[in-house]
Order: structure tokens, then sequence, then C-alpha cells
């Protein structure tokens, strides 16, 4: 009989053994899934904010974090600040109130080229296309005729 009570006693150990070693997976489980739900995109885009500011430059059309349109008139690397023009109102902001920086007139240019140039891609293969098919009613016309 204490046979059976010390076998009984080792197997609950083991079986409380096994549960251990499943939280232990299932906490590693929610920590990974955390980390590439949450921690991971965060830093992404931490890095991608720190490189709009070291991109930053005077002329640059920007939005603080309040909502206000300004050009950035000057830069202090040394306090980290931008001095704003807003409408000729003369603001200082510390770096990291910048939300984002809007595009300049340049880029705008550089996408209607872009979107030129498709263009004319489309319409050559389109010309193309309208000869390939001429020419195919060219032949069944001719082979229609010999019959």
């Amino acid at each position: 009989m204490r046979c059976n009570t010390l076998n009984t006693f080792f197997l609950a150990q083991s079986a409380a053994g096994m549960n251990n070693i499943f939280m232990i997976i299932a906490f590693i489980a929610i920590f990974v899934f955390f980390y590439f739900s949450m921690i991971k995109p965060q830093k992404k885009q931490q890095q991608e904010r720190m490189k709009m500011m070291s991109e930053l430059k005077k002329g640059d059309q920007v939005i603080m974090v309040d909502g206000l349109h300004g050009k950035v008139d000057s830069i202090n690397n040394a306090d980290k600040t931008v001095v704003i023009d807003a409408d000729g109102i003369f603001l200082t902001f510390e770096r990291m109130a910048i939300r984002r920086v809007l595009p300049t007139a340049a880029t705008p240019a550089k996408d209607v080229e872009a979107n030129e140039a498709k263009e004319e891609k489309v319409e050559s293969e389109e010309k193309i296309a309208d000869e390939s098919t001429k020419a195919e009613e060219k032949t069944d016309s001719n082979s229609e005729e010999n019959k």
C-alpha cells in the first residue's frame, strides 16, 4: 500500500512539472507576440522619425504636433530647436515638436515625369498591339480570299 501511495505522489509531481513547463512556454509565447506586435513596430517608427529629424533643412514645410503649419527658418543643432515661420510670425520649437515634414514641390514634378513615362510606355504598347491585330486581320482576310 505504501508503494502505491509513493507512485501516486511521484505521478502527481511529474504532472505538476509538465504544467510548469507549459506555463513557461505560454509566457514566452506571450512575450514574443508582444514584441513583434508592439515593441518592434514602435522601434521602427522611432527610427523613421529620427531619420526625418536628421534630414530636416531650412525651407522645409512642416506640421507641428499642435497642428501649426509653417516653414523651417533656421535649425539650431546645439539646442535641438527650430525656428518656424508661420505666415511672418517666427516661433521657436523643440525639434521633436515637428510631427511631419511635408513633401516639397520638386517631389510632385518627379511623380508627373514618372507618370508621363508610364503613359508613353502604355501608348507604345497599345500601338504595337494595334499593329499586330491589323496584321492578323490582313492575314485572315487574305486567307479568306484565297478560299
